[in-house]
């Protein structure tokens, strides 16, 4: 059974790797409240060993020098050291994080801020790219579309020890490199899917494969080409980090202390998000704040946000660069070429990545699909063959098993002839891919609402996690095994 499990954790982890999860949506149900960081300020020094206020994940290993810090290594293409802040939360606030990224093509670098409605806030460094860093947001897990990405220039991330920050107030958010912005998110400008974050947020410093053979073409281009394990180790540092929650408010006003926070609807918006005081009581959250509303998430797609001007200005999406959720290829909705885009692709995950012309000094970002885009002539053969593979199969498997040189094949579009075929049928397997999951009612792993999105699979898909914490490793197939 443990082998049928790792197997499928194995395929999984080509839709999930680099992405995360909630354990508990409290936009969705009601959930634990999450547990403050509170008025203290953290300052961690790896240099001086481990810190208690940060936990490793399952099949984590960090060493620790006086020199260089936190040594997050990476040896084979499992490995994916991370370190959480675990259930304590910032609620706006402002993270220093002192790093060196990792090396090498297909080696990715990370620093995450994630809330338990899925807000996002990240800092991110691919391996092979010595001259950017890159920064990125989501609101409520939206990836409907991927034009939020941004570039900001850095030179040799990965030879250099170089601060990088978030402040993060409920008016702004700013990236800054070494006391630098050099990027602003204003929340008056963040809408729809492409919403500002806003609820409480972990804090998660890791780096991870992206350039897997079994990762989606998008992916492993956008990590800089499949990692080359006979280069290994990849080692990256975490030199020091330091943790500033401001409880609801802009760093200036706001509460002095908090235990934890509340969520008192389902709206996911900051205003809504009560503090709770280190003495027990209850307040709203950041009264003496700017009154300017942020966005809260919905469904509209092609917004794009504006960047500030600095001295070191990084560039914000492209405009009208939208992608087609893969949840959208189902046997309905592929009769016609006339019903899909050109811009489909056979790939089901969407990447961000930098346009040919971003090394050359130019900052821009585009939205890629994983592999070539289509042309408009191929569209609806591309969106049939998305749509039907399913169907087709299944019909192949019927026929060859009746008779393998003589049975008559239906058309692989006739849903009838398929079904004719079906009713008939005493043993049946279906093929499907990813991009029928959704559509077929089956929760998904990397979208919206998907499934443990804070575990990569590659963590818990292996003997040695199960040995750590067996519960948790059950209790993440169970999800997949539960389904009806």
């Amino acid at each position: 059974m443990l082998h049928k499990l790792f197997t499928t954790a194995a395929l999984a982890a080509t839709l999930v790797s680099g992405q995360t999860f909630t354990a508990c949506n409290p936009t969705k149900e009601t959930c634990p409240n999450p547990k403050a960081v509170g008025g203290k300020v953290i300052d961690i020094d790896f240099r001086k060993g481990e810190n208690a206020f940060l936990e490793n994940l399952a099949g984590t290993k960090v060493t620790y020098d006086k020199d260089n810090g936190a040594i997050f290594t990476i040896n084979k293409d499992s490995d994916a050291p991370t370190m959480s802040s675990g259930d304590k939360y910032i609620f706006f606030g402002r993270i220093d994080v002192k790093v060196r990224a990792a090396p090498g093509a297909g080696i990715v670098t990370s620093f995450v801020l994630q809330s338990d409605d899925l807000d996002e806030i990240d800092w991110e460094w691919v391996g092979s790219d010595t001259a950017q860093a890159q920064t990125n947001y989501f609101s409520k897990g939206c990836t409907t579309v991927y034009d939020r990405g941004g570039f900001s220039p850095i030179a040799n991330p990965q030879s250099n020890f170089n601060t990088y920050s978030i402040d993060w107030t409920p008016t702004r958010l700013n990236w800054e490199i070494n006391g630098v912005v050099v990027r602003t998110l204003n929340a008056a400008d963040a809408k729809g899917c492409s919403g500002y974050p806003q609820t409480p947020m972990q804090i998660k410093l890791g780096t991870w494969v992206g350039g897997l053979k079994t990762a989606a073409p998008g992916t492993i281009e956008w990590a800089g080409g499949l990692a080359n394990f006979a280069n290994a180790p990849f080692v990256g540092a975490y030199e020091t980090i330091r943790i500033q929650d401001y409880m609801g408010g802009d760093g200036v006003t706001g509460p002095k202390d908090a235990s934890e926070y509340q969520y008192t609807d389902k709206s996911g918006t900051w205003q809504s998000i009560k503090v709770v005081g280190g003495s027990g009581s209850t307040g709203g959250s950041s009264s003496s704040s700017s009154s300017s509303s942020s966005s809260s998430s919905s469904s509209s797609s092609g917004s794009t946000t504006k960047s500030s001007t600095t001295s070191a200005p990084a560039t914000t999406s492209t405009k009208g660069t939208t992608s087609s959720s893969s949840t959208h290829s189902t046997l309905t909705t592929v009769t016609s070429s006339s019903s899909v885009s050109s811009s489909v692709s056979t790939s089901s995950t969407d990447t961000t990545v930098p346009n040919s012309n971003t090394l050359s000094g130019a900052q821009t970002t585009g939205t890629a699909k994983n592999g070539a885009s289509a042309p408009p002539s191929a569209a609806g053969k591309v969106a049939l063959t998305l749509g039907n593979v399913a169907v087709m199969g299944a019909a192949i498997l019927l026929h060859t098993k009746k008779n393998p040189k003589t049975a008559a094949m239906p058309k692989y579009n006739d849903v009838s002839a398929f079904h004719e075929k079906l009713a008939r049928s005493k043993r049946i397997l279906a093929v499907c891919g990813a991009g029928l999951s959704a559509a077929s009612g089956l929760p998904t792993f990397r979208g919206a609402g998907g499934l443990w999105r804070n575990h990569r699979a590659t963590d818990l898909a292996t003997p040695s996690a199960f040995v750590k914490d067996p519960g948790l490793v059950w209790l993440f197939y169970a999800y997949g095994l539960g389904v009806e």
